[in-house]
């Protein structure tokens, strides 16, 4: 299938008006720890370290002394012990981000705080899909400025898509997008920055700019992507050479997908895998230039904006150089036809709507940003819902800015934007919705009961109030 539209992934671009580029640099693969005999046991401290990013030290937050922190790999079924350590002088927890797992143990309420440990451990499900998850901090109030900081790490999940023999050959690469203020990340941003969401003039692609990425000629390269960024936004092209979207945030798609543009808002993941079997060259991965809905305050405050630390301009870089390398193979080895059938879900029980703004709470009467006339609440639950039940939730953006929004706990499908019908049936936790969108998802609350949340997924606007307590009680 080719669809030079893919609709829930993209949007236009406006404009270009810097580009960055560096030389290639070979990559540094992050450290990996895998499970052994069915467990993924690790201890993770939370501190503050000087790690090297794109060549140079910077002050950050990282998971024992590193940015990103490790890949956690795993397979469905496994048992993960993990030790967190807070060595920060704020509280903090983990949201596994990806992860079908019970709310009461990926707890967005926990509190561990400075000086303490607590280790989370639980079962992966045995029918969990394959998926390209990540971890990091949802502490509110210290979500964007820890995530900002550097509190990320890769987690990939083992399943039915690496099963497909096509797969089982393919050389793999992973590239976790974070970006960085190069003069003091951990500052306090302006107020302009936390309204419209902390972003830094540093991007990087696995805390590296523009690493080179391998491809085997003939062969295939799977290549997983991860925003990170607390705030950012990223326009992706691969210009002159073939991709093809082969699973988005919960899992694989029926078919391979050829794509021109992929879009990823914060906490969007995306795998790719793309055929070696063009000119043997160097090909740049580019970040085109993305507006949000700020690009016109950002251009009338002129050259004031240098000195509004989280306000960055719309840019263009390239994120990483896919190089090809030489292989024995002398025929190429062929893309899947098929991949993982994705069953669309059943007629809901249950519309709601939830619109998303800034403005006056309808409650306690501030200002911040809201959802259905409220902002964030700790002891409120806003939705309740039903085990196994199946509802469309109808996601309006009144702002002029986007608000990618984000469910805990369960996958959904994404049906309808902007009145029109989503052609390709995919599985997903955070969608993007532009200023003035509306978006329809369908979601069936599957396996287990307890609090959780949803969220705009532009961390500041998250502590800021924009996020929802739901409740699934039993059927």
């Amino acid at each position: 299938m080719k669809r030079r539209q893919f609709l829930s992934l993209m949007a236009a671009v406006s404009s270009a008006p810097l580009f960055f580029r560096c030389a290639p640099n070979q990559s540094n693969p992050l450290r990996r720890i895998v499970s052994t005999d069915g467990l993924l046991e690790l201890s993770l401290k939370a501190q503050s370290g000087k790690p090297a990013i794109a060549g140079k030290a910077f002050q950050l937050l990282t998971y024992n002394g590193q940015v990103p922190a490790p890949i956690l790999e795993a397979n469905a079924g496994d048992t993960v012990r993990l030790a967190l350590t807070n060595q920060l002088d704020a509280p903090t927890n983990l949201h596994y981000h990806g992860l079908h797992i019970s709310p009461q143990i990926d707890d967005v309420f926990r509190e561990v705080a400075p000086g303490e440990s607590y280790t989370y451990e639980f079962q992966i499900p045995q029918n969990h899909p394959a998926i390209t998850g990540w971890y990091h901090p949802h502490y509110h109030l210290n979500v964007a400025s820890q995530v900002f900081g550097g509190l990320a790490g890769p987690l990939i999940i083992r399943g039915d898509l690496d099963d497909v023999p096509e797969l089982r050959q393919a050389a793999e690469a992973l590239l976790m997008l974070q970006d960085f203020d190069p003069q003091n990340t951990l500052r306090e941003p302006h107020a302009l920055g936390k309204r419209w969401g902390r972003e830094g003039s540093l991007l990087t692609a696995s805390g590296q700019q523009n690493p080179v990425i391998k491809l085997p000629q003939n062969g295939l390269l799977r290549l997983r992507l991860i925003n990170a960024s607390a705030s950012r936004i990223y326009q992706l092209q691969l210009p002159e050479h073939p991709w093809f979207l082969i699973a988005t945030d919960r899992g694989a798609i029926a078919e391979p997908t050829e794509l021109d543009t992929l879009q990823l808002s914060p906490g969007e993941r995306a795998d790719l895998l793309i055929p070696g079997q063009r000119d043997p060259k160097d090909y740049e991965i580019l970040s085109l230039p993305y507006d949000r809905g700020i690009a016109n305050i950002v251009e009338s405050l002129g050259d004031e904006v240098e000195q509004i630390s989280g306000v960055v301009p719309p840019t263009q870089a390239v994120m990483a150089t896919l190089r090809y390398q030489p292989s024995d193979r002398v025929s190429p080895l062929p893309m899947p036809q098929k991949l993982i059938p994705v069953a669309p879900l059943p007629a809901p029980q249950t519309t709601r709507e939830f619109v998303l703004n800034h403005g006056i709470d309808s409650t306690a009467g501030s200002t911040g940003f809201i959802i259905n006339g409220q902002s964030f609440v700790m002891d409120r639950v806003n939705t309740q819902v039903r085990l196994n039940q199946v509802e469309d939730w109808r996601i309006i953006n009144q702002a002029s800015m986007d608000h990618p929004f984000h469910l805990h706990t369960n996958r959904f499908q994404v049906i309808e934007r902007n009145g029109q019908p989503e052609t390709l049936l995919t599985w997903k936790d955070t969608v993007g919705l532009k200023g003035y969108e509306t978006v329809t998802i369908r979601v069936r609350f599957e396996d287990f009961i307890g609090r959780t949340v949803y969220h705009c997924h532009i961390l500041d606007h998250e502590d800021q109030g924009m996020m929802g307590i739901l409740d699934i009680q039993p059927a």
